[in-house]
């Protein structure tokens, strides 16, 4: 009873009804694709219209006949003719009233449900013109199967994962009916009603469970596959299909919507600072950038210079050492011509040298015989210069003088004594 209150409840909030609804055929088509009363109408029961009353004028053609005949028998043949030409009419007039009742169209994109003395036969009329010859053949149900049919469902008051109760949850999903029969079999639309409306708000609950409340915008948009396979699993036996659902909107409480107004405040403001901060480091780097580029230029042209200067360098480096090269090789001239020279002189005084050396192999007897003339020359002039004794006398008793007038005379006389010896000696010439 309580979520039949809630189900009434979420009604007046916006919640899509589905019902079935009964009509005339010309009317079908028209519920099927713009519902009623803001319903949604996805099986139309349509009003037949055939019943048995043509078998009133079958009845009043028999009449007619069997007058006919005992009007013959009475040998009354105009009355008899008269009463078998409207027995004879009134037999056309059921047959075409049968044949126009038997007539059953169904619309494009629809299914019929055929019944026959009111249980379930066949596998459904498909869309086109039928004719249900048996009198007790009618189509009870005609049913949307190709049309995805759009529901939606707000849940009040879904919990999230701190038990804080959301205000509402907008939940949008698109379902189409695949087995028309198994759906009437099954469930039918009104029953069909109740049990999505709790389908979907089982899973809006179970997903709300999982999110917490300051991300509960976060739903909005979000990935539901896991809610529509699960809405196909439960609704899959009644032969319906979920084609798509969404969450398109989620309303907080109210306190909890302003705390988060203070956060997306200050999420947006955070957002314009990191936004200037972001522009004020690009400005930042495109300046960096350009002052790299400018001090590439710079260096580039640094380097320009220093190419230039070093193939001057190399210029002049090649230039010196090709004068280098060629005062060595004039220096190389030089002295290769210097040297022939020495060698010239060298081997001319060899040749000298070797000459004199033969020559003086030759006279080394002459020689040998001066050198020993000379050494007695000089031994004899050594011998003229030889120091003389000088004999001091002293007193007879055999001492001393020790006077110091005596050491000063004798100190006075030795030199001049050794200067005469020395003049005495003659110079001698050493031999050649």
């Amino acid at each position: 009873m309580a979520e039949q209150v809630s189900v009434r409840a979420v009604r007046g909030a916006g919640m899509s009804s589905i019902k079935e609804a009964l009509a005339g055929w010309g009317d079908v088509a028209a519920l099927l694709r713009g519902g009623e009363d803001g319903a949604l109408v996805p099986v139309v029961i349509p009003r037949d219209s055939r019943g048995t009353r043509w078998l009133v004028l079958v009845w009043l053609a028999v009449w007619s006949i069997a007058s006919s005949v005992l009007l013959r028998l009475a040998d009354a043949p105009m009355l008899s003719t008269v009463t078998l030409v409207a027995g004879i009419v009134l037999v056309l007039l059921a047959a075409v009233w049968w044949w126009r009742s038997s007539i059953v169209e169904i619309e494009e994109g629809t299914i019929g449900v055929l019944t026959t003395f009111g249980a379930i036969t066949g596998p459904g009329l498909s869309p086109g013109r039928h004719y249900l010859w048996h009198p007790w053949k009618r189509v009870a149900y005609v049913v949307d199967v190709t049309t995805e049919i759009p529901y939606s469902a707000p849940v009040l008051s879904s919990p999230t994962n701190e038990n804080v109760p959301l205000k509402s949850i907008e939940f949008f999903l698109r379902f189409r009916i695949l087995d028309a029969i198994k759906f009437v079999q099954t469930i039918g639309a009104g029953n069909f009603d109740l049990v999505l409306s709790n389908s979907v708000q089982d899973a809006i609950r179970q997903r709300s469970r999982q999110v917490y409340t300051e991300r509960a915008y976060d739903l909005r948009g979000s990935d539901v596959k896991d809610m529509q396979d699960l809405l196909n699993r439960q609704l899959t036996p009644y032969g319906v299909q979920i084609i798509g659902c969404n969450i398109p909107d989620v309303q907080l409480p109210e306190e909890y919507r302003e705390h988060l107004a203070t956060r997306e405040r200050v999420s947006k403001e955070r957002a314009a600072y990191e936004k200037e901060w972001e522009l004020a480091r690009k400005r930042r780097v495109d300046t960096l950038l350009m002052e790299i580029e400018r001090s590439k230029k710079v260096r580039d042209a640094k380097i320009v210079e220093v190419n230039a200067a070093l193939n001057k360098a190399r210029q002049d480096v090649a230039q010196m050492l090709e004068e280098r090269e060629t005062e060595a090789q004039k220096i190389r001239y030089e002295i290769e011509t210097r040297a022939r020279t020495n060698l010239v002189a060298a081997q001319g005084e060899a040749k000298a040298r070797e000459q004199l050396a033969t020559a003086y192999k030759d006279n080394r007897a002459v020689l040998a015989y001066e050198l020993a003339r000379r050494r007695l020359d000089v031994g004899a002039l050594l011998a003229e210069a030889a120091p003389r004794p000088v004999i001091v006398k002293t007193d007879s008793s055999g001492g001393t003088d020790s006077s110091a007038l005596s050491t000063l005379l004798l100190a006075q006389l030795l030199p001049g004594l050794g200067e005469q010896s020395r003049q005495v000696l003659p110079t001698v010439r050493q031999p050649e």
